[in-house]
């Protein structure tokens, strides 16, 4: 069975990422998580990753105003620990073009909507959980696709859905919707590893 080698770009908690290693180190996923990057220094995503041992970094527009400069230091950093698969876990900026070229159909994300619907720029966090009850959604839930250079517009590799609750908060929609986004992302991680999902 063909073992994925993960890259992490992660802007905040990284709870996804927690996810998706915990499932490598129990055996439900067969991937190596082989380094993190975040654009925020003071991200939990890089001191999880302290904790676990995996090699981190914080790559940003501080360091690197280039956006091009920006990119050959993410893809460096992915190449130095043989990364093969990309995996977005609430990363914060859109990706540059070389490092989308570089790892062209290899890089994922998670979306906490049933894309195509809530999706594309702005549509991020508490803003997609707000559209949903606004538009007062039956459904709602996790969707993991393919990222390409135009927002939440690549090929969707799995959902699940989670009903909108008539009392729904936003925060009460948020937490269901993230506790589905840590089940769906290393399942459908698997299904790659073992030829289940081509990409």
């Amino acid at each position: 069975m063909p073992t994925l080698h993960l890259g992490f770009l992660a802007s905040h908690g990284g709870s996804n990422m927690q996810a998706i290693i915990d499932a490598c180190k129990s055996g439900r996923l067969d991937a190596i998580p082989c380094c993190v990057i975040s654009n925020n220094s003071d991200s939990k995503a890089l001191e999880r990753a302290a904790k676990e041992g995996i090699p981190y970094y914080h790559i940003s527009a501080i360091k690197y105003p280039d956006p091009k400069e920006l990119d050959k230091a993410i893809i460096e950093k992915f190449t130095q620990h043989g990364v093969d698969t990309v995996i977005l876990a609430g990363y914060m900026k859109k990706l540059g073009h070389t490092v989308i070229n570089r790892f062209n159909g290899r890089i994922l994300n998670i979306h906490p909507a049933l894309l195509p619907k809530y999706g594309g720029k702005g549509m991020y966090g508490n803003f997609v959980h707000e559209a949903v009850i606004k538009a007062k959604e039956k459904f709602s839930g996790p969707t993991v696709h393919l990222v390409d250079a135009n927002y939440d517009k690549g090929r969707i590799l799995g959902q699940k859905k989670v009903p909108v609750l008539p009392d729904d908060t936003i925060e009460t929609l948020a937490e269901r919707v993230l506790q589905q986004e840590h089940v769906l992302y290393p399942e459908v991680l698997q299904k790659i590893a073992t030829g289940e999902i081509i990409i």
